[in-house]
């Protein structure tokens, strides 16, 4: 399996349909801010959320559940990401998640804390206290995860990342 982990697109569609089609997912996840109409968005499997940036009426959080892993999708802004991210880790578990993904900080983090492992894939536009954009790709392999950032010209970073087993 193969996912594709964006956010903070910010009305930059164009770009976000360049790294779709580069990375060729089995699945997208935006975690809010693409500030475009909804049917801008890549023709793709696709979860989406509504970031506070937004103003089309998609879900303000949402479970998608493959390969037996359950993720929790969210943007951040509703959970103090900024600060601390506890408060996303909790409403992960409340739901049932392994997996939270979310933006809002356009900060790329990546830590197993607990039973949950948080995933913020940076921001594609605009970073923030980060010196290039970012998304992630998350992999399964049997049970080994492992999640790697990229430069939106699809360059690997070394930084941020995982890899590892959620057990």
């Amino acid at each position: 399996m193969k996912v594709l982990i964006v956010s903070d697109s910010h009305g930059k569609g164009k770009l976000l349909n360049q790294i779709v089609e580069r990375v060729k997912a089995d699945h997208v996840i935006h975690c809010g801010d693409f500030c475009t109409d909804e049917k801008q968005l890549p023709a793709c499997s696709l979860t989406v959320v509504r970031g506070n940036c937004d103003w089309e009426q998609v879900p303000m959080e949402q479970i998608w559940k493959r390969d037996s892993l359950t993720f929790f999708v969210t943007h951040g802004h509703r959970y103090q990401v900024k600060t601390t991210p506890l408060p996303v880790r909790y409403r992960a578990q409340e739901l049932g998640a392994q997996i939270a993904c979310f933006g809002h900080s356009h900060f790329p983090f990546c830590e197993k804390v607990g039973d949950v492992l948080l995933i913020n894939p940076g921001s594609i536009t605009l970073p923030r206290g980060f010196p290039f954009p970012t998304y992630a790709v998350l992999t399964k392999e049997k049970d080994l995860l492992t999640v790697t950032y990229y430069k939106t010209d699809g360059t690997p970073t070394r930084q941020r990342g995982f890899k590892g087993r959620l057990d």
